[in-house]
């Protein structure tokens, strides 16, 4: 398969996208620590790639609140089960680890849920920042914590005050 990458500014820093012809890959804070790739050079791009970063573009300014992009995900079937809930939980709301083990059959995942939340290959676009912890802190962002305060209060500033709430 080819991989295809981009990288563009944010105002959450440089973004690391990626994709094979016709499905997104990857999304990744170029400046974290784990999920940096250095080595992979900036290819021709697909128009998954320009539709991702259109609706990027749109996501920061505020016009979008959720995203409509074909991917394909590497990961176990617990992975994309937890992924695949990362993708149901609406803008500008925050679920607990808790209440997301809960969504997936059985509190006692926790752990196992907080881990594939951070493996989440495609930041952003499937909203693992929304995870937060249950007394309400935010914790366990692979972007670093700066970068979910940031998203979150985005969504905050672009959603009806009645619509923001915690689970």
């Amino acid at each position: 398969m080819q991989i295809f990458t981009q990288y563009i500014d944010s105002p959450v820093g440089k973004l690391e996208i990626s994709s094979s012809v016709d499905a997104m890959l990857s999304l990744h804070f170029v400046d974290a620590q784990k999920k940096a790739n250095y080595g992979r050079p900036e290819t021709s791009t697909t128009p998954i790639l320009e539709e991702c970063k259109q609706q990027l573009k749109d996501y920061f300014e505020g016009k979008r609140k959720e995203f409509d992009l074909l991917y394909d995900l590497q990961g176990t079937e617990f992975q994309q089960k937890v992924w695949m809930e990362l993708n149901e939980i609406p803008f500008g709301i925050t679920i607990s680890y808790l209440t997301l083990a809960k969504r997936l059959g059985d509190a006692k995942c926790i752990r196992a849920a907080g881990t594939a939340n951070g493996n989440n290959p495609l930041s952003i676009i499937l909203p693992c920042h929304r995870v937060i912890g249950s007394d309400g802190k935010l914790v366990g962002y692979g972007g670093d914590l700066w970068r979910k305060e940031w998203l979150l209060k985005h969504e905050m500033q672009h959603s009806p005050k009645n619509e923001w709430q915690l689970f």
